[in-house]
Parts: C-alpha cells; structure tokens; sequence
C-alpha cells in the first residue's frame, strides 16, 4: 500500500510539472504568434517605402513623402469609429471615404503615404488589435525639405503589451517601453532607401 502511495505521489508531482509546461507553453505560443505577425507587417511597410520610393531632389538617393512620417495617419488615429466595435470591424471591412483609394485611382505621393498607413493599420489590426505600428525616421540632413532625407534610416516599431510569466520580470528591449506604462515588446525594423 505504501508504494502505491509513494507512486501516486511522484506521479502527481509530474502531472503537475506537465501542466504548468502547457500554461507556460500557451504564453510562449501567443508571444511567437504576436512576433511573426508583427514581422510580417513590418515587411510588408517596408516594402511600401521602397515601392513608392522617389529621387532626391537634394541629394543622390531616394526618399519617400513626408507623409510617411504622419504619426496621425496609423492606428487609425485620422479615423473615428461612432461605435464600441473594433478597429477592424469598425475602419477595415468597408474602405472609408476620408482615405484616397490608390488601388482604382491616381494619387499622389501624400496620398499614398495615408493609404498605405490604412493598409497597414488593417494589416496590424486584424493580426493582433494590440499591436501599435510607427513609422520614423533619424535625418542624417534636417536643412533640406525632407522629412528623412537620402540615405537616413526608416524604423518600422511595431509594439505591444506582454506579461510576465509566473512573476519572472522578462527582460525587454528598452526601445519597446519607451513612453509605456507597461511591460511592451517589439520588432523593430531600420530601413535605408
């Protein structure tokens, strides 16, 4: 009797440890799938830049609309939604008038910087509604006209929240937190035209 005691103990004591491998697997799960998402649409931003990519007038090299660099034209900040609906439901099932559709129509480079925003924001919000998408630039020229000149650097963030696992403090790229009340992971992408 007392083996089968010492048994079940040992064996319990394992299903237990399983069990808290599936939790903490769960967690990893939901973090993998928020960073392949998340690197996908820092690619597919990255390639708009390049795509709608023109000559400097300023210097040799390419740059993009200062529109790009419109804080207001991601997360649908432009947008209001009249309803408690997501951001998905409520921007992307049913292209809204206010943003220029560059699929049927000419636009301008502007112009495609807000559609492209759109599109990504899209991208974003179907993917993970927590993720939060900037697009920047480090000017290597602040005294020309452009926002990020030829051969500056385009950082594509993509952030959002995470929490800890079984309170261990996880350690996360500082450049995720900046300005976030809570933990924050990211994918950065830097980007030269």
């Amino acid at each position: 009797m007392i083996e089968v005691l010492v048994t079940l103990v040992i064996l319990s004591i394992g299903l237990l440890g399983v069990a808290s491998l599936q939790f903490i697997g769960t967690f990893a799960n939901a973090d993998a799938l928020s960073r392949s998402q998340a690197v996908m649409v820092a690619q597919q931003m990255s390639e708009r830049l390049r795509a709608n990519a023109v000559l400097s007038a300023a210097s040799n090299g390419m740059v993009v609309d200062n529109g790009y660099f419109d804080d207001s034209i991601y997360n649908f900040e432009n947008l209001s939604c009249g309803s408690s609906a997501s951001n998905f439901v409520c921007h992307c099932l049913s292209h809204p008038p206010s943003i220029p559709d560059c699929r049927n129509n000419q636009c301008t480079a502007a112009q495609f910087a807000i559609f492209d925003a759109y599109e990504v924001s899209c991208s974003v919000a179907s993917a993970n509604p927590n993720i939060r998408i900037d697009v920047n630039c480090a000017d290597n020229n602040i005294l020309d006209a452009d926002t990020c000149s030829a051969g500056s650097i385009h950082s594509i963030i993509l952030k959002w929240p995470v929490q800890n696992w079984q309170n261990i403090e996880r350690v996360l790229n500082p450049e995720c937190n900046e300005g976030e009340l809570s933990p924050h992971d990211c994918v950065v992408l830097d980007v030269t035209l």
